[in-house]
């Protein structure tokens, strides 16, 4: 902020010499260059201590300021310029009208204008979704922000996360998202609803942990909140975390950068070695005759050989290959012959 202290000191200069050339219209001449002097030198040194105060003030408002400007949404904006447009042209008409009264000034034609502007301005702001026609969807581009999907949302481990400093820049929820989730957790269907109720919950866990941007931008000739979402993350340059594998797959098709909280626990499982052995209980068949599947705590499928006669039962088993697949990771094992 050194330019604003500059600035204050060059003011309370430029006060100190209109204040000496004041005093100089009544004073004597021989007193003049000392009064504007001595006034200069004191309206910097003053300007030099309200400073540190003035910039505290200054920031404030600064703050203030920026976070109105990223509240504002681009129907505002076109709402806002619609009504001051007509309030200039009722302005012209009007003043070509007041030029024939006997008391006419320039100070009516400008309190005219004001009134009109105000009244216009307000009245357009007011009903600023009747000129969604005339706004741009304009995005604000940001370094690092991650654009939440509804089912990241859901899911629920993006607060865990957060809360170990795993993510950083702007957590971007789009308006559409938000509207998404508020219509599941008003669906009729029980299963719907519990699952958008769950995802408001995390959105507030998620405010109370760090600020969230709601994107207000909407695209009503895209037809689906894939192609939405997609568009939202080429504009704005974040990157998008998603849990959902096809919606990654067309957005790195995109050349967008995709995060996913899904494949990064995948990723984190401990990797079993062949010749490990565990204790899984065998659930269900597998493909092949005499197979038998179970799953860890994680949801790791196992895939034992000749496992099935044990089926609803523990069983120890070795392992003899593991894998990663599209849905996550598999293991193949076989009976352990020295369990009991």
């Amino acid at each position: 902020m050194m330019f604003f202290r500059l600035a204050l000191m060059a003011l309370g200069l430029v006060l100190g010499y209109s204040g000496g050339q004041i005093l100089a219209l009544s004073g004597s001449p021989e007193t003049a260059l000392i009064n504007t002097v001595s006034l200069m030198l004191a309206g910097t040194l003053s300007a030099l201590l309200l400073a540190p105060r003035a910039e505290k003030v200054a920031r404030r408002w600064a703050e203030r300021f920026r976070a109105w400007y990223e509240r504002l949404a681009p129907t505002t904006v076109a709402a806002a310029t619609f009504g001051l447009i007509v309030a200039l042209l009722l302005s012209v008409l009007l003043t070509n009208l007041l030029r024939g009264l006997p008391f006419y000034s320039w100070l009516l034609s400008v309190g005219a204008t004001a009134l009109l502007a105000a009244f216009f301005m307000t009245y357009a702001v007011r009903n600023a979704d009747a000129f969604g026609a005339l706004a741009f969807a304009q995005v604000r581009r940001k370094p690092g922000g991650k654009i939440l999907d509804s089912n990241v949302i859901i899911d629920g481990r993006i607060v865990a996360l957060t809360q170990a400093g795993f993510l950083d820049g702007d957590l971007i929820v789009p308006a559409f998202i938000l509207r998404e989730l508020q219509t599941l957790s008003d669906n009729a269907d029980a299963n719907k609803r519990t699952r958008g109720k769950r995802g408001l919950g995390v959105l507030e866990e998620l405010r109370a942990l760090r600020p969230l941007r709601i994107e207000d931008w909407d695209d009503p000739h895209l037809p689906t909140t894939d192609d939405k979402l997609i568009r939202l993350a080429r504009e704005t340059g974040a990157k998008l975390l998603t849990n959902d594998t096809n919606l990654a797959k067309v957005a790195k098709l995109h050349g967008l950068d995709v995060l996913s909280i899904h494949e990064a626990a995948v990723a984190l499982r401990p990797q079993l070695q062949a010749g490990d052995t565990l204790t899984v209980t065998i659930s269900k068949g597998g493909q092949q005759q005499g197979q038998g599947v179970g799953y860890l705590e994680d949801g790791t499928m196992v895939v034992v050989e000749d496992g099935l006669k044990l089926r609803g039962k523990p069983a120890r088993v070795v392992v003899v290959n593991n894998m990663q697949t599209n849905v996550g990771r598999m293991i193949f094992a076989k009976l352990d012959r020295e369990q009991p």
